[in-house]
């Protein structure tokens, strides 16, 4: 049936194709081939017809980067229930795939020089509670005029991103301006960080050892921590983030021009990835939403019984 739907045009028409097959020993009649085009599609034709459509929303919702597991996960959370090895299936038959990271490529250069804080987290990026351990680092994007460089403040308790910043110089001002908005938005949500409680980490970078950031971290309460080996495990939940951005965003719209437009981009990528992208370490939902069960839950009155 697909063979004489592809080629019924060249060869004038149904009736003179069904002759030509015959002719070489494979015998069909056009009543057959009409029989079988006007036949009601199967169940599980259609099934997979209407499946194909919510599959193909939710990966194009995703920036086009959600593998079949995280298509799963959302059409479950949206009510849809189906099996993944179903959705596999019908993604590769959409042909479309989910997104591979690339190679990390070093913008931090450590200062030899510097004085550095202790490590206080030595690779153990799980928070008991919001604004207990945020994560920093920065990357670079490649653009005509310039190179952008995009730093990163992630909260390690529900891996959002609480804050962030673009320039296009890597100075200590590109990451002060990114911790500066995070406390100005965790203060703007009614969640801000207490002093005495918060460790902000990142790598040995420059940037992260100059001494006007410890002044601003010192004079908030937020005690400084520095990656003590020297590797990517010591930031790795940082890493893992950036990795997100890179192969999530950046990758597929390149090539990028200007400032403005990454920063336009990074504005709404972050928007999504903090309100919507499913995450597998918090329980496959949304770090603002995970973050909202945990407020939730704490503000919840306790229930004393009496006997």
């Amino acid at each position: 049936m697909s063979f004489i739907d592809k080629h019924r045009d060249r060869f004038g028409g149904v009736e003179p194709i069904c002759t030509v097959l015959s002719e070489h020993g494979i015998s069909i009649a056009p009543s057959t081939y009409y029989a079988a085009q006007n036949r009601p599609a199967s169940a599980r034709a259609s099934r997979d017809a209407k499946l194909k459509v919510l599959i193909r929303e939710v990966f194009d919702a995703s920036y086009r980067v959600y593998g079949a597991r995280k298509v799963w996960r959302e059409l479950d959370r949206q009510g849809h229930t189906v099996a993944r090895c179903t959705v596999e299936r019908l993604m590769r038959e959409l042909g479309i795939a989910g997104a591979v990271r690339g190679k990390k490529i070093v913008t931090t250069s450590a200062d030899p020089a510097a004085e550095r804080a202790p490590d206080l987290i030595d690779r153990d990026f799980v928070a008991e509670a919001p604004n207990r351990t945020w994560v920093a680092d920065f990357t670079h994007v490649a653009a005509w005029a310039h190179v952008v460089y995009v730093a990163f403040v992630v909260d390690t308790f529900s891996r959002r991103i609480v804050g962030w910043s673009a320039a296009t110089t890597k100075h200590t001002e590109l990451v002060l301006a990114a911790l500066e908005i995070t406390l100005w938005q965790r203060d703007r949500s009614g969640t801000p960080a207490v002093a005495g409680e918060l460790i902000h980490h990142s790598d040995a970078g420059s940037q992260y050892t100059s001494f006007t950031l410890a002044e601003h971290l010192d004079r908030d309460g937020i005690a400084a921590s520095i990656g003590s080996v020297g590797d990517a495990l010591d930031n790795a939940l940082m890493e893992s983030t950036i990795g997100l951005y890179k192969t999530e965003l950046i990758k597929p719209r390149r090539p990028w021009r200007t400032l403005s437009e990454v920063e336009l981009a990074t504005a709404e990528w972050v928007d999504w990835y903090n309100h919507r992208r499913l995450h597998g370490e918090i329980g496959h939902v949304p770090p603002a939403g995970y973050e909202a069960t945990y407020y939730q839950n704490v503000q919840e009155p306790q229930v004393t019984v009496t006997t």
